[in-house]
């Protein structure tokens, strides 16, 4: 029989109703190709709760993924309702855990709940980042036949402390660090992002197979239905999607709006505001020309937008994986990026590439889209899948 498999579901229970990131959209992924695609071989998941841990066999996993995909979540239980220190996420997250577990426990008895399951060892996935606490990884290896692979999706925090919310850059060190010690294998999704994290734990003396395994990207259904009566713009536009904080760059984008003036382009800013970026609000509040700000808009809503607009503008200090340059691509959308590595692996020619500070650069490729007309690429853009991600992952080939 093949080898157990154990995902470790924490990051996406406790996030359970919530707009999905892009690293809920990764473990949601793991968990379909679990269920759906790896046919024959023994999966389970683990969940950690505010009173222990609880596991689910395939069953219970099926039941986590209904509920992922038709949005429809139990109502809290007394248990999670009762404590006050649990998001509402986090209690409907938990409460389908506890429902369809077969098995659970205290957090002192992890290792002994997992070897009574599964004494002929497992191979355990954790692409979440949650759970990569010294109790929980040594208890698992603690159990003596598991392998441990841990998926690290870039070292931003560590690289660029100024750009984080206070305290996350410690937190994220120590999770590094449990990685470094207790990983039989860590995956990385980029070449750029492997060598950041050897450069990370070589002082950690951390001696984990290291593993290059693109993300897929699954293509987006354009659904202009969800779209406000007032978008999308009726004169040209641009889209930037993310996060309002520093490390993506708004300010840049305002300096150019500035200057192309009220007879430019209008540019839609697709994205919730941040953190430490009170400049880049006071700037949005108080007007910037042609300049929109929309948040909340569906995977479906976005993509609507992006195939009217005359491009993508994506200029970032610093990105793990750049996901809406590739969707935007995979829709046939221009796309202009700040000259860093992770997007000339993935976006090839496709992409125009700037400095992301040459306000003047920006300017100029702005102009050109918005008086050009549309045309379209000789080759359509083929992006990584996760047939070719999970090949890598599983059987070590590309």
């Amino acid at each position: 029989m093949s080898r157990v498999r154990l995902l470790d579901l924490s990051r996406l229970l406790s996030r359970a109703g919530s707009m999905p990131t892009g690293i809920d959209r990764v473990e949601a992924a793991y968990l379909r190709y679990f269920l759906n695609t790896a046919a024959g071989v023994p999966c389970y998941g683990l969940v950690r709760t505010a009173i222990g841990f609880v596991l689910m066999d395939a069953g219970g996993m099926a039941q986590v993924q209904t509920a992922l995909e038709t949005a429809h979540w139990p109502f809290p239980d007394p248990m999670s309702l009762l404590n006050p220190r649990l998001t509402p996420a986090m209690r409907r997250g938990q409460t389908c855990a506890r429902r369809a577990r077969i098995d659970r426990c205290t957090r002192g008895r992890l290792s002994r709940m997992l070897k009574k399951h599964f004494p002929d060892g497992f191979d355990y996935y954790n692409v979440g980042h949650a759970n990569l606490t010294e109790p929980t990884q040594a208890a698992i290896k603690a159990t003596g036949s598991c392998r441990v692979n841990i998926m690290i999706h870039d070292t931003i925090p560590l690289d660029h402390p100024e750009w984080q919310r206070p305290g996350t850059v410690e937190v994220f060190r120590r999770k590094l660090t449990v990685a470094a010690r207790h990983a039989d294998r860590i995956i990385t999704t980029a070449r750029s992002t492997r060598r950041d994290v050897i450069r990370h734990i070589a002082r950690l003396q951390g001696k984990a197979e290291m593993v290059v395994a693109p993300l897929g990207v699954r293509p987006v259904t354009a659904d202009p239905a969800t779209l406000s009566p007032d978008l999308p713009p009726i004169r040209p536009y641009f889209v930037t999607v993310g996060t309002i904080e520093p490390r993506k760059n708004h300010q840049l984008l305002f300096d150019v709006w500035d200057a192309l003036g009220e007879d430019g382009p209008e540019l839609v800013i697709c994205g919730s505001r941040g953190w430490n970026n009170d400049a880049v609000f006071r700037r949005l509040d108080h007007g910037v020309p042609n300049v929109r700000e929309v948040s909340g808009l569906s995977d479906g809503a976005i993509a609507a937008l992006l195939q009217g607009s005359r491009g993508l503008l994506f200029p970032s200090y610093s990105e793990g994986f750049g996901l809406p340059p590739i969707e935007a691509a995979m829709l046939g959308v221009p796309v202009v990026a700040s000259d860093l590595p992770i997007y000339d692996e993935f976006l090839g020619d496709w992409a125009v590439y700037l400095p992301p500070n040459d306000i003047y650069s920006w300017k100029k490729e702005v102009e050109r889209l918005a008086s050009a007309q549309p045309t379209d690429k000789e080759k359509p853009f083929r992006p990584p899948t996760w047939g070719q991600h999970f090949k890598i992952v599983f059987t070590g080939s590309d």
